[in-house]
C-alpha cells in the first residue's frame, strides 16, 4: 500500500494528491471526492469532544476548589496538599467542602462560606468583585498608563531636539554679542 504511495508521489507533484487520497480510500472503495478529508474532520471532532470532556467528572469541581484555598492551620500550604501529620485544620475543611458541593453550592457561594468563617487568608486568589476587582486592575492600569506616558515624553523630547536642530542650523541669532554681555552683566554679583 505504502510502495505505491511514494512511487506515486515521486513520479510527479500533481499526482501526490491523487496519492494521498488513494492512501486514505480503504480498499476496494472507488475514491469519492473529499471523503477522506470528511472522515478526518470527524475524527478531529470526536478527538477534541473526547478531551473536552475529560475533566467533566464531579471529583475534578472537588479537586478545582480545594486548589484555589489555603489551609488554615499555619502551613500556608494549598489545602488539598496539607501534608502535617495530624493537621487538625485540613480534614475539618476538606469535609465542610465535600458538604458545599453536596448541598448544590456554586462556587462563589462556597467561597463566600469560607471566607466569612476562616477569613480572607483562606482563598489563594481574591474572588473578582468590589474592591478585589481593582487589586487585580490597578496593577495593570498603572503599567498600562507609564507605558503611554513614557511614550508621550519620548515624543515631546524627540520634537524639542528636532526643534533645537532647526534652530542651530539657520545660523547665528541677530545680535548674539548684545545678548551675551547682557546675560554677563545680569548674573554678575
Amino acid at each position: 500500500m505504502f510502495d505505491g504511495f511514494w512511487l506515486s508521489c515521486r513520479t510527479g507533484p500533481l499526482r501526490v494528491g491523487r496519492a494521498l487520497r488513494a492512501l486514505f480510500t480503504p480498499s476496494g472503495a472507488a475514491p469519492v471526492g473529499r471523503s477522506w478529508f470528511r472522515r478526518f474532520a470527524g475524527a478531529g471532532m470526536v478527538c477534541l469532544l473526547a478531551v473536552v470532556m475529560l475533566g467533566a467528572t464531579p471529583d475534578s469541581r472537588f479537586e478545582k476548589m480545594g486548589h484555589e484555598m489555603i489551609c488554615t492551620c499555619g502551613c500556608g500550604q494549598v489545602l488539598l496538599e496539607c501534608n502535617h501529620v495530624g493537621c487538625p485544620v485540613s480534614p475539618v475543611m476538606i469535609s465542610e467542602l465535600h458538604s458545599g458541593i453536596d448541598a448544590g453550592g456554586t462556587d462563589t457561594s462556597i467561597f463566600n462560606w469560607f471566607e466569612t468563617k476562616y477569613g480572607a487568608t483562606v482563598l489563594a486568589a481574591p474572588i473578582r468583585g468590589g474592591f478585589d476587582n481593582v487589586a487585580w486592575i490597578a496593577p495593570m492600569a498603572v503599567f498600562l498608563l507609564a507605558t503611554i506616558g513614557t511614550g508621550f515624553l519620548v515624543k515631546m523630547w524627540s520634537a524639542r531636539s528636532a526643534q533645537r536642530r532647526a534652530v542651530s542650523a539657520a545660523g547665528p541669532v541677530m545680535g548674539g554679542d548684545g545678548v551675551r554681555e547682557r546675560i554677563r552683566r545680569e548674573t554678575e554679583y
